[in-house]
């Protein structure tokens, strides 16, 4: 099957899931929470149990791995897509719209169709390997940025970078950029896509959280990987930025 195909069905299921959580924004929803001290919404849930229905029902020899309700299917499935319903659940319990829903479709262990729906400001990332990143309907490149000097730096959660001993690392690039910004969680990474920050930075991250930027940065003609430089979603950290800056941050890093 082409990836077209795939492209197409995974940028309508984040649309229609994240309308679906639309319902519950703004609402007051109280959430409960997991064992590792992280938030879940009834909106979590109902997006996650949607997308799984549509995928089984389309591609029932694919596996899924989901944050709410973990991996189903045989291990080792050359197609597995991986779901994070609301990234962002922090923003969204709080009626902030900085959140997105993120589907990726692994395919042999690279992820080459990938969709980030942001509901809360109606916009839309996708791409498939060698089709291109489109940002609501129009082509998404990385900014021509080249001196961090003039680079604007996302990250998450600042805290995070002493507890994952990254604030050595941090401090650095803090000070050679023009300026940092907590536009966090997916929407750091849709910035850096779509050319209006630089750099985004997580010293920690799930493989839900992320698994639809690889393919987006790289056809938006960016890079997305370790915090050393090496491309991929399994790393349990994440970098993005554009190509320009991408020697001059490993430099940073590295010294």
């Amino acid at each position: 099957m082409k990836l077209s195909t795939y492209h197409h069905f995974c940028t309508e299921l984040a649309y229609k899931a994240g309308r679906i959580t639309l319902g519950y924004f703004n609402t007051g929803i109280q959430p409960e929470f997991k064992k590792d001290d992280s938030p879940v919404t009834a909106a979590d849930r109902a997006a996650e149990t949607f997308i799984r229905a549509e995928i089984e029902k389309h591609y029932p020899t694919h596996s899924i791995l989901g944050e709410e309700f973990g991996h189903t299917g045989s291990a080792g499935n050359s197609f597995r897509w991986i779901i994070d319903p609301i990234d962002g659940t922090k923003s969204f319990m709080r009626g902030v719209p900085l959140y997105a829903v993120l589907i990726g479709l692994e395919i042999d262990g690279e992820i080459q169709v990938g969709a980030a729906y942001y509901p809360g400001t109606d916009e839309m990332l996708c791409a498939s390997k060698g089709n291109g990143a489109w940002w609501n309907g129009k082509q998404a490149r990385v900014s021509s940025v080249s001196d961090l000097s003039q680079a604007y730096v996302c990250y998450t959660n600042i805290t995070n970078m002493a507890k994952y001993n990254r604030s050595a690392e941090w401090d650095k690039i803090a000070a050679a950029s023009f300026t940092t910004r907590g536009w966090s969680d997916a929407y750091g990474y849709l910035l850096v896509a779509t050319g209006r920050a630089e750099v985004m930075l997580d010293p920690v991250m799930s493989i839900w959280d992320c698994a639809p930027f690889p393919v987006i940065l790289k056809e938006a003609g960016g890079f997305f990987g370790s915090w050393n430089g090496i491309e991929g979603h399994t790393h349990n950290e994440a970098m993005a930025t554009n190509q320009a800056l991408l020697a001059s941050v490993n430099e940073i890093f590295q010294t």
